[in-house]
């Protein structure tokens, strides 16, 4: 019985995973880009809508969902570390679990920042200048980590 859950669990984790693993990708590669060649006032408002809209039963179900699975598959890989694919499970949880650090230590904060400033105020172009840096930045470490939380799951997978 546990085994099937933690089979599924794992599944979940994939899925969860690569799910995060696009939408960050796809602010990595081109939303940010677009947002910054926007005039500030203009990009910072997009942003800010995106994040107010970004907080939905949907996102909040698979990246909450994808870390309390990934909590749970950690501690069952180290309890049953000597099992085939523990290792791969144990590896996909932190992963992703860094995704979930990033996000609450860096980018969180960010949008924080970015939600208290009216978009065409004073002081909003530098801050506007360093949040597309900064916080791109962090994305693309949340985006690596979370496609190599993917592929570990998958591989994990394997051995089920």
């Amino acid at each position: 019985m546990i085994d099937r859950l933690l089979f599924g669990l794992t599944w979940f984790s994939a899925v969860g995973t690569g799910l995060m693993a696009g939408l960050f990708f796809a602010f990595s590669v081109c939303i940010m880009t677009a947002l910054g060649r926007l005039p500030h006032g203009q990009g910072i408002a997009a942003m800010q809508s995106i994040n107010s809209t970004i907080l939905n039963p949907v996102f909040g179900l698979v990246f909450s969902g994808t870390t309390l699975a990934c909590v749970v598959l950690a501690i069952f890989s180290l309890i049953k570390r000597g099992e085939a694919g523990a290792a791969y499970v144990l590896a996909g949880s932190l992963l992703y679990l860094l995704v979930v650090v990033v996000t609450m230590v860096f980018n969180v904060p960010m949008n924080d920042k970015l939600a208290a400033v009216l978009p065409n105020s004073a002081g909003s172009i530098d801050l506007w200048s360093r949040y597309v840096t900064e916080w791109t930045a962090w994305n693309h470490v949340r985006t690596l980590a979370s496609i190599a939380s993917l592929v570990t799951f998958i591989i994990a997978l394997r051995y089920r």
